[in-house]
């Protein structure tokens, strides 16, 4: 991790397109701004964690969905005419 000193105003770059700067500092609270391309998603931490679980959970149903799609999709016994 790199750790730098900045003070209110003072900002620093990520690559070539992403300017973080210091807003404001409070105690121990800090107002920072970020300016990025479009292109480049930028979530607080907790909430990309929250995301990430809810894409997660999404994508793998559990045993109850699947067995109910199982059964949704399984031919059903059909006897043969009778004579």
């Amino acid at each position: 991790m790199l750790v730098l000193t900045r003070k209110a105003g003072e900002s620093l770059m990520i690559g070539d397109d992403v300017v973080v700067t210091v807003l404001e500092t409070r105690g121990d609270v800090v107002r920072i701004g970020i300016e990025a391309p479009r292109s480049i998603r930028v979530h607080r931490e907790e909430v990309f964690r929250e995301l990430q679980t809810s894409n997660r959970e999404a994508a793998s149903p559990d045993e109850d969905a699947v067995r109910a799609v199982t059964e949704m999709l399984r031919p059903a016994m059909v006897e043969p005419p009778g004579d």
